[in-house]
C-alpha cells in the first residue's frame, strides 16, 4: 500500500504506479507518519507490517529486515545506515557550498553490546550541544557509555577482551554516526495500541519510536500490586526498576531467554509487565542507503548513481565510463564525459559539453552547451549557448539561448527568457 499526502498527489503516484498491484491511500496533508498510519489503520491486517518511507534510496534487502524483527519478536525494528560522510540531510539544505557546510542533524542513539538492540535514541540532536541521558540509564550500565566512531569525535579502538568485558559490564555504546533511515518493521497489534491510546502523536521517528524505546526500559511495572508509570512514579523507585530492566537488558540481550527475563517479576516470579522489546538491523557499510529529502540530497544521490552505486540505475556503464541511451543522438564534436548519463530519445546538438551530470529522456539540447555538475531532468529544451553548472532543472522547463545559470534549481515549466544569468536562485512559476 502507498500511502500519499494529498488527494491531487495520490491520483499521480496512482498513475505512475498503475501497472502494480498496489493500493494507493489519500491521507490528508500535514499529518505526519504516525497520522497516516493511523489514518489507514484498518487496512492493516497482518501480523508485522513493514513502513518505507518514500524518500529511501537503498540496496538494502528489505527480507533482511524482516527476518531480524521476527528473528527477535519486536514490537518495532529500526533499519540504520551509516551517516553521510557530509552529514545526513536532514536539515533540507539545498545545493550551494556554503549551505552544505552548515552542521546538520545526527541522531544520537544507544545500543547494547551486541549491537541488536535499541536502548536509548535522542532524534534530531545537534552534536554541539549537551546529549542528556537519564539517571537510571546510566545507573542501569554502571555509569558506562562507550562513545561509537561519530562525526566530530574520535574513534574508539578496543581488543577483543575489551569487548567481552563491555559486555559482562554491561556498558551501552552511544552512537552519532548512524542514520535512522525510517524504515521500521512493526508488530501490528502494539502499534495500533500506540496510535489509538496517544491520539496526538503524528510522527514514527520523534513520538512512536521513542515512545516504545522508554516503554521497554519502564512500562507498566507493578511493584507490591501498585502500577509505577514511567512518568508519574516514584522517582527513586522508578530508577530502581529502570536499573533492574536495562541492566537485563543488556546483560542477556544476546542470549535466547532475553524475552523471557525482561517479562519475569522478582525472583523470577509470574510475569508482571508488558514486553516491549526493540530492535535494530544495522545495514553493512557496503550497502546504499540515502534519505532523499533535500536538494542537496537530491543532486548528491544523482551523482552516486553515476558513480559508485551505478547499480541502482539498471544501466551498464560504457567504454567511456558513462550511460548514453542507444536512442540518443550527439551532434558532431559534442562530448559527454565520464559518470555522465543521457537518457532515452534525447538530443544534443553540436560541441556541447556534458560533465558529471544526469540528462532524462526526450530532452531537446542545442548547440555549444555545458552542462557541469547538474540534473537535467525529462522533455527539457535547452537553447544554443546555455551554459548550466551546479544546478537542478526539472521536466518541461524551457531554456532560451544564451541564458546562463549556476546553483539553480528550475521547477517544472518554467521558460527562462533569453540572454538570462542567475546565480543561486529558485526560479518556479506562480502560483494561481
Amino acid at each position: 500500500m502507498a500511502v500519499v499526502e494529498g488527494q491531487d498527489a495520490a491520483v499521480r503516484v496512482g498513475s505512475w504506479i498503475s501497472g502494480l498491484m498496489l493500493i494507493v491511500a489519500a491521507v490528508p496533508e500535514d499529518v505526519g507518519t504516525a497520522g497516516a498510519l493511523r489514518a489507514i489503520a484498518h487496512h492493516l491486517t497482518a501480523k508485522d507490517i513493514l513502513v518505507v518511507s518514500g524518500d529511501i534510496v537503498s540496496d538494502v534487502p528489505l527480507g533482511a529486515v524482516a527476518a531480524a524483527h521476527r528473528r527477535h519478536d519486536a514490537v518495532v525494528t529500526a533499519m540504520l545506515c551509516s551517516a553521510p560522510v557530509s552529514g545526513p540531510s536532514e536539515s533540507g539544505s539545498s545545493v550551494g557550498k556554503d549551505k552544505a557546510k552548515k552542521p546538520g542533524h545526527y541522531n544520537i542513539i544507544g545500543l547494547d553490546p551486541t549491537k541488536q538492540f535499541l536502548v536509548y535514541i535522542a532524534t534530531g540532536a545537534e552534536l554541539e550541544k549537551d546529549i542528556r541521558i537519564q539517571k537510571s540509564i546510566l545507573r542501569a550500565v554502571g555509569q558506562g557509555c562507550v562513545f561509537g566512531n561519530g562525526a566530530g569525535k574520535e574513534e574508539w579502538t578496543r581488543k577483543e577482551e575489551g569487548r567481552q568485558k563491555r559486555e559482562e559490564a554491561g556498558e551501552m555504546e552511544i552512537r552519532s554516526d548512524l542514520m535512522d533511515a525510517h524504515l521500521y518493521a512493526f508488530k501490528r497489534s502494539v502499534l495500533h495500541e500506540v496510535l489509538d491510546q496517544k491520539d496526538t502523536f503524528q510522527s514514527l521517528k520523534q513520538d512512536v519510536l521513542p515512545y516504545l524505546v522508554r516503554c521497554q526500559l519502564s512500562s507498566e511495572v507493578l511493584l507490591n500490586g501498585a502500577p509505577q508509570t514511567e512518568e508519574n512514579g516514584n522517582e527513586k523507585a522508578s530508577s530502581q526498576n529502570n536499573q533492574l530492566m536495562l541492566s537485563q537488558i543488556l546483560a542477556n540481550s544476546s542470549t535466547p531467554s532475553f524475552h523471557e527475563l525482561y517479562a519475569l517479576g522478582p525472583n523470577g516470579s509470574t510475569p508482571v509487565r508488558r514486553t516491549y522489546k526493540c530492535c535494530v538491523y544495522i545495514a553493512g557499510k557496503s550497502k546504499y542507503c540515502v534519505r532523499l529529502n533535500s536538494i542537496q540530497a537530491f543532486s548528491d544521490i544523482n551523482r552516486d548513481v553515476i558513480g559508485d552505486a551505478s547499480h541502482l540505475s539498471g544501466y551498464s556503464f560504457s567504454a567511456q565510463n558513462n550511460i548514453i541511451h542507444p536512442s540518443a543522438e550527439l551532434g558532431s564534436k559534442t562530448t559527454v564525459g565520464p559518470h555522465c548519463m543521457l537518457g532515452e530519445g534525447s538530443q544534443m546538438g553540436d560541441k556541447c559539453s556534458v560533465k558529471r551530470s544526469v540528462i532524462g529522456r526526450h530532452c531537446r539540447i542545442g548547440s555549444n552547451v555545458k552542462v557541469v555538475n547538474s540534473v537535467v531532468m525529462n522533455h527539457v529544451t535547452i537553447g544554443d549557448g546555455c551554459s548550466i553548472q551546479n544546478s537542478i532543472i526539472c521536466s518541461n522547463v524551457q531554456l532560451q539561448d544564451r541564458v546562463v545559470l549556476k546553483d539553480c534549481q528550475v521547477g517544472a515549466g518554467f521558460v527562462v527568457t533569453a540572454g538570462s544569468e542567475c546565480k543561486g536562485e529558485a526560479l518556479a512559476k506562480k502560483e494561481k
